[in-house]
């Protein structure tokens, strides 16, 4: 009987083996700094829907009244501006009703405010899913500016009941064509809320305090906007301070569109649009270098 030997040899592979060139996808480990990477966002723009409809789920889902607290948060801070500001503290409205014009303020001022607190704190938050599995991790940030647009756009249907509701009184409220300008208000908030969040993201990464000091920072500077009093009233030593502030102009002329009272002036908003794109870049160059070595320190 003949003895057959088998041999287990390990098949080696050439030096001039060609790689495979059909790959799916290709992660490098370096990226420049003014690298948005949109190209690879738009092809994840499915995963941006998928955390847009996340948040939605994860803010309302074991509440009573579920989305329509997105009436009920903007409605009550306004009652409460008008008894406060309007009622005891006997603040201006420029001659205009109490309710729109608070309403107004509180209407923009929101999609800011929630837009960088969320923002800021992204990579803390999404930590897990961060060092678990690739995807631009830009999609994150953009979904919340997207998720954020969607809550601006329910509370500015509310707004829209209320200034309609006044102009059927007939009441002092004037709009003029400066409405055509809420789609750029509206980016010029959103680039500066994201902005100042992804900057703040990747500080709170190593100093986790910074999000509750946000939070408090975020409240003072309403007070430095004019979301409840009229830049018109102030006096006029303290207009330089209030109108260095990027969000001054967009805030009053979104007030002074709709409302048609306040002032408005090409400059100051050129202004605060030089600012937001300063902003996004420098916040782009943090971003771009803390998402490398971030799981490190989270």
């Amino acid at each position: 009987m003949q003895s057959v030997e088998v041999l287990n040899e390990v098949p080696r592979i050439s030096p001039s083996t060609p790689p495979e060139a059909d790959w799916s996808e290709v992660i490098q480990p370096h990226t420049r700094l003014f690298d948005l990477g949109l190209r690879d966002v738009w092809r994840y723009r499915d995963l941006v829907l998928l955390f847009v409809r996340r948040d939605f789920v994860s803010s309302y889902k074991q509440t009573i009244l579920g989305p329509i607290w997105f009436f009920i948060q903007p409605l009550l801070t306004t009652i409460t501006y008008m008894v406060v500001f309007g009622g005891i503290a006997n603040l201006s409205t420029d001659g205009l009703p109490q309710l729109p014009f608070y309403l107004a303020g509180v209407t923009i001022w929101n999609y800011f405010a929630q837009t960088l607190t969320t923002v800021s704190t992204v990579f803390t938050t999404n930590a897990a899913i961060f060092g678990k599995v690739y995807f631009p991790r830009l999609t994150m940030p953009l979904s919340i500016v997207v998720s954020n647009l969607v809550r601006f756009g329910i509370q500015f249907a509310l707004f829209l009941a209320v200034w309609g509701y006044y102009l059927v009184l007939g009441n002092s409220l004037h709009p003029n064509l400066y409405i055509l300008l809420t789609p750029l208000l509206l980016v010029l908030m959103g680039l500066l809320g994201l902005g100042l969040g992804m900057i703040f993201s990747a500080l709170t990464t190593k100093y986790r305090d910074l999000a509750m000091l946000l939070t408090f920072g975020v409240q003072l500077l309403m007070y430095a906007t004019p979301v409840i009093y009229p830049l018109s009233k102030l006096p006029l030593k303290y207009k330089p301070f209030i109108l260095a502030n990027p969000l001054s102009a967009i805030v009053e002329t979104f007030r002074f569109a709709f409302l048609g009272s306040g002032s408005f002036s090409w400059l100051a908003l050129g202004y605060s649009a030089v600012v937001t794109l300063v902003v996004l870049v420098i916040g782009t160059v943090v971003f771009n270098k803390v998402e490398k070595s971030f799981t490190d320190t989270v």
